[in-house]
C-alpha cells in the first residue's frame, strides 16, 4: 500500500520543517476541534505529525479525524507496545518536538508534577527524559488559568524550557493561539539559527504621501515581501526591527516594530535605528514612495468645487541610496521593483541601482508578470551581487524566496572579515 492520501499536502507551502517528526499532543479541551487544521498546517510546512490523545480529548474529536489528517496511526491509549516510548523514539533517533495542543490547566500541571497517567502526559515525560523540545497552547476558562498553582506550574515549566504559546484572552476564555501563531512557533523552535545574535533592520510595505489630509498617492505594495523577510530573520535566531508602512494588523509580534506612514518618516526611522545600533544587515525591501506633493492642502479639497486639480511633485529621499553613508558597515540589502521588462534589462538596471547605493546585494523583480510582485504570495526575482553573478529564484512563495535570500545573505556576512 502507498503512502496516505491525507500526506499529499505534505511541503505545499514550505519545507522549513521537512525531515522533522512532530509529536501532536491533544488534551481535553473544546479547543481540540483545531487540531486537525494545526496538524495539517504543519504538514503544509514539511512535518510528519504523530498524534496522542487524553481520553477526555476523545470525547472532543474522533481519534479517527486524527488519523486522517495526519495520515498516521494515533496513539489513544498504552499497551504493551510501550506506545509512549516508541512514539518518541530513543537516543538514536527520537522526536523533534512535542506540541501539546490544546493543554488544560489538567494536562499542564500534570506535565509539570510529573504525573503519568495517560498516554500524552507519558508521552511527555519521556520526551523530558530525551531532552526533546516540548511547547504547550494552554486552552481553558480565563479563571482556571489565572489560578495561582496553575501560573506557578507555567512557571515551573518554563523554567525547564518549555515554551508556551499563548493563550489569547478573550471573552473570559484564555482561548487556544491562532494556528499560523503556533505553526511560526514550532518552526522557530527548530530552525537553525544561523541568524543567532544578529540584529537585522527590515523595511516593508508602501508609504503614503497626502495631497490633503484625507487623499494620498501611493503605490500597491502589500509589504508580505518585507514581512517574510523580518519572520524568516526571527526564525533563524535574529534580533528583528521592522520598519512597516503596511497595516500594523500585518506586522509580527515577535519582533520590534516601527509603524510610518510617508517615505520621510520611514527614512528617519532608518537613519535612528542605523545609528542608535549596531546592525549587521538591513533589507530595504519597502515600496517606498518616489515623489510627493510639493504643496499639499491644509484641508480636504472639495470636490464639488473645484474643477481641475493640479498637484506639482517633489522627489523624496532614496532611503537605500543614504543607509551605506549612515552605516557603513552594515550589509546592505536593495530591492529594484521593474515593469514588465526582459531579464537582461532588468538585471542591468538592477546592477545599476546596486552599485550607485553601494548595496551588497540586490533583489529584483517585475511586478508586471503574472503573480509576481504587489499584492500576491507568490514572487520571481533575481538576486545580483556587486560582480553581476546572478541568482534566478523561479516563481515560488514569498516565504521561500526570503529563506533563499537569507541563505545567501547569512553566509555572505560570515565571511565578511
Amino acid at each position: 500500500m502507498g503512502s496516505h492520501p491525507s500526506k499529499s499536502i505534505v511541503g505545499a507551502k514550505g519545507n522549513e520543517l521537512k525531515g522533522k517528526k512532530i509529536i501532536l499532543g491533544i488534551s481535553g479541551s473544546v479547543a481540540a476541534v483545531q487540531c486537525s487544521e494545526i496538524a495539517r498546517e504543519l504538514m503544509r510546512h514539511g512535518a510528519e505529525v504523530f498524534v496522542v490523545m487524553s481520553p477526555m480529548a476523545q470525547k472532543i474529536i474522533h481519534p479517527y479525524l486524527m488519523e486522517w489528517a495526519t495520515g498516521n496511526p494515533v496513539v489513544t491509549e498504552l499497551t504493551g507496545k510501550i506506545e509512549h516510548v516508541a512514539l518518541v523514539g530513543g537516543d538514536d533517533y527520537k522526536a523533534d518536538a512535542l506540541l501539546v495542543a490544546p493543554a488544560t490547566a489538567n494536562t499542564i500541571s500534570k506535565i509539570a508534577c510529573g504525573i503519568d497517567d495517560t498516554p500524552l502526559t507519558s508521552v511527555a515525560s519521556v520526551a523530558f527524559g530525551l531532552n526533546v523540545p516540548i511547547l504547550v497552547v494552554p486552552a481553558m476558562h480565563e479563571s482556571m488559568y489565572r489560578h495561582p498553582v496553575v501560573t506557578e506550574n507555567i512557571r515551573k515549566l518554563e523554567a525547564l524550557g518549555v515554551k508556551f504559546i499563548g493563550p489569547r484572552i478573550e471573552e473570559g476564555k484564555a482561548k487556544i493561539a491562532l494556528t499560523k501563531e503556533i505553526v511560526d512557533a514550532v518552526i522557530q523552535r527548530l530552525k537553525p539559527k544561523d541568524m543567532a545574535g544578529m540584529h537585522v533592520l527590515v523595511t516593508a510595505g508602501p508609504t503614503l504621501e497626502y495631497i490633503d489630509p484625507i487623499r494620498v498617492i501611493t503605490n500597491k505594495s502589500s509589504g508580505k515581501m518585507g514581512i517574510a523577510v523580518a519572520e524568516e530573520a526571527s526564525r533563524r535566531g535574529a534580533n528583528v526591527t521592522l520598519i512597516c508602512g503596511c497595516r500594523p494588523a500585518m506586522a509580527p509580534s515577535n519582533m520590534k516594530v516601527v509603524s510610518v506612514e510617508t517615505t520621510n518618516e520611514m527614512y528617519e526611522a532608518v537613519r535612528s535605528e542605523l545609528r542608535s545600533a549596531q546592525y549587521e544587515l538591513f533589507v530595504s525591501a519597502a515600496a517606498a514612495s518616489d515623489f510627493a506633493p510639493e504643496a499639499p492642502f491644509k484641508a480636504k479639497v472639495d470636490s464639488h468645487t473645484t474643477q481641475e486639480l493640479k498637484v506639482k511633485l517633489k522627489s523624496l529621499p532614496k532611503i537605500i541610496e543614504k543607509a551605506k553613508r549612515i552605516s557603513p558597515s552594515t550589509f546592505l540589502v536593495a530591492f529594484k521593483a521593474e515593469y514588465k521588462l526582459s531579464n537582461e534589462e532588468l538585471i542591468k538596471r538592477a546592477h545599476k541601482r546596486l552599485k550607485t547605493s553601494r548595496a551588497d546585494l540586490i533583489v529584483a523583480n517585475d511586478v508586471g508578470r503574472k503573480d509576481a510582485g504587489f499584492q500576491t504570495d507568490t514572487n520571481e526575482v533575481f538576486i545580483v551581487d556587486r560582480d553581476k553573478n546572478i541568482v534566478h529564484v523561479p516563481l515560488m512563495p514569498k516565504i521561500d524566496i526570503a529563506r533563499r535570500l537569507l541563505d545567501l545573505v547569512s553566509k555572505r556576512i560570515r565571511k565578511k572579515p
